[in-house]
């Protein structure tokens, strides 16, 4: 297959995408029964977004996430580049599992536990990638952002709901 001029071929850029998406695909599909019904009866801050925006931004931050990664596999093999996809596949576990324990298992303050932990596994990614290939950096930092706003709004619902 042949490469895009300066990054890899479409079919890892694919791959790359795909996973991502199929991550928060399958963290969706297995979470959404509680959107409705749990979620729904918590108490939310005022500052909670409707919950049609969620859907949106979490595809488009997939695949941003994506290309990301794909643009620090195409470079060079290296022991760096080696760290920056791991920390991006633990970052991406820990991504998947902050759905489950929060939609899943309605653990609120074990998800904003969790949800810290994600942070600082972002963190390094993002400063990896910019490493490797300073676009690839850039394009985590609206994720870090949304997590950062994620955060803050795990800790209001745990504080709104710790009578439950």
């Amino acid at each position: 297959m042949h490469k895009i001029s300066g990054f890899g071929s479409p079919a890892a850029l694919i791959f790359w995408v795909g996973l991502c998406v199929a991550v928060g695909l399958i963290s969706g599909l297995l979470t959404r029964r509680a959107i409705p019904s749990w979620y729904a009866s918590l108490r939310k801050p005022s500052f909670n977004p409707p919950n049609w925006i969620f859907g949106p931004v979490w595809t488009m931050l997939y695949i941003l996430m994506g290309v990301a990664a794909w643009m620090v596999w195409a470079q060079p093999g290296s022991q760096l580049r080696t760290y920056a996809l791991a920390w991006f596949l633990i970052q991406l576990g820990l991504n998947f599992l902050w759905s489950m324990i929060f939609f899943r298992w309605h653990a609120i303050a074990g998800a904003l536990g969790e949800i810290s932990i994600l942070w600082l596994a972002i963190l390094p990614t993002m400063v990896l990638f910019g490493e490797l290939r300073p676009l690839a950096g850039w394009l985590m930092a609206p994720y870090l952002a949304w997590v950062t706003f994620a955060m803050i709004l795990n800790l209001a619902i745990f504080r709104l709901n710790r009578n439950r």
